[in-house]
């Protein structure tokens, strides 16, 4: 059996290759996923003892008692000459194993990751509610980073995010930014939350909404007159909006459906599909642009008619998952396969005409 490396090596072949995370998994090499395939490092299997080690190598002496008692572990970890990433520490069948994303040095410009432009005029809202959802992996963190970033360096004010961990770390532009981290500067985002209110904030930022109360409190601040950025977990525009209200208690959910209606001012829904090129993937976003019509039908609690209100709502900047899947595949980006699996609904990708003509990707957005 070759000799096993030490940690750092397989997050510097990680960030080599252009891999987005590092898998150190018992009973498997080490795995980079490239372009969202896996890719071994090594041609040999970790045992038990070797995963650990190589994971408790990142961590400190609190991490380790952390991890112990709670059997998971999120955190932050920076590399001298390799880079930042955040590391996910768990049990699984009685073994250590760990995810690392790495985290870009550079935050990007958010006209470079592929949204409408209508993103970009998100930004400038003063005061709301402002969601960005998808799955693991879809990019979230990047596209909430580059959307402080734009802020932070058009306006004036303050700026409080709430993380666990920190990923991207911003310097000061126009904006003071404030960066806190849960279990290092806080006890919780509730707490965090709550105290950010007298921290004098123009622009609150919260990386996950977690639970209840986290959610009623971001729903306050956006009340109140402050900008609110979160992410969610959830596919797609409306079932962000079912799944905030549903965390709620049945004689709660009135109230909150109201609340949420009045301050809700955008969902960015957004996935990462394989480019027809296999040069890695491409972004693929959904936009709820709120309008009349959308806040009714989110005080209703008449979510259906979401999707129909967001085709026909172009001029408001909204826009479905399977207009832009359309885009990209009328444009040569994706292919017709990666579009039907993606897509929301099939039918809206019928058989196309035969033709021996080439397709040229271009802008999707002209």
């Amino acid at each position: 059996m070759s000799q096993v490396r030490e940690i750092t090596d397989y997050l510097r072949q990680t960030v080599q290759l252009g891999g987005s995370d590092l898998h150190l998994s018992t009973w498997a090499p080490p795995a980079a996923r490239v372009g969202g395939n896996l890719v071994p490092l090594e041609d040999f299997l970790l045992d038990p003892d070797t995963t650990r080690r190589l994971i408790h190598d990142t961590l400190s002496e609190a991490q380790r008692a952390s991890l112990e008692q709670n059997w998971e572990l999120d955190y932050a970890l920076q590399l001298e000459g390799v880079g930042r990433f955040r590391g996910n520490v768990h049990v699984a069948r009685g073994c250590h194993e760990a995810a690392f994303r790495h985290i870009p040095q550079e935050i990007p410009e958010l006209g470079t990751l592929g949204h409408h432009p209508v993103v970009d005029e998100i930004c400038q809202l003063r005061r709301g509610l402002v969601l960005v959802t998808g799955i693991t992996g879809s990019g979230k963190s990047t596209t909430l980073a580059a959307m402080i970033k734009r802020i932070s360096e058009n306006r004036s004010g303050v700026i409080v995010t709430i993380e666990d961990p920190i990923e991207f770390v911003f310097s000061h532009a126009s904006c003071l930014i404030k960066q806190r981290e849960v279990g290092a500067d806080t006890r919780g985002f509730p707490v965090a939350l709550r105290q950010s209110l007298r921290q004098d904030p123009d622009v609150i930022v919260v990386s996950e909404l977690r639970d209840l109360e986290t959610i009623r409190i971001a729903l306050t601040a956006a009340e109140t007159g402050h900008l609110v950025l979160a992410t969610l977990h959830t596919v797609d525009a409306p079932q962000s909006i079912d799944r905030l209200v549903d965390v709620f208690p049945p004689e709660q959910q009135s109230q909150i459906v109201t609340q949420l209606a009045g301050v809700i001012e955008a969902v960015v829904s957004q996935r990462l599909i394989q480019r027809a090129d296999g040069q890695g993937r491409v972004l693929a976003s959904e936009v709820m642009r709120a309008s009349h019509g959308i806040r009714a039908c989110i005080r209703e609690r008449k979510l259906e008619q979401l999707v129909g209100l967001m085709e026909i709502g172009f001029k408001d900047g909204s826009r479905t998952i399977d207009q832009t899947i359309a885009a990209l595949l009328n444009s040569g980006y994706i292919t017709r396969e990666e579009a039907l699996f993606h897509c929301r609904e099939k039918r809206n990708f019928p058989e196309p005409e035969a033709s021996n003509e080439p397709k040229k990707p271009k802008s999707i957005w002209t």
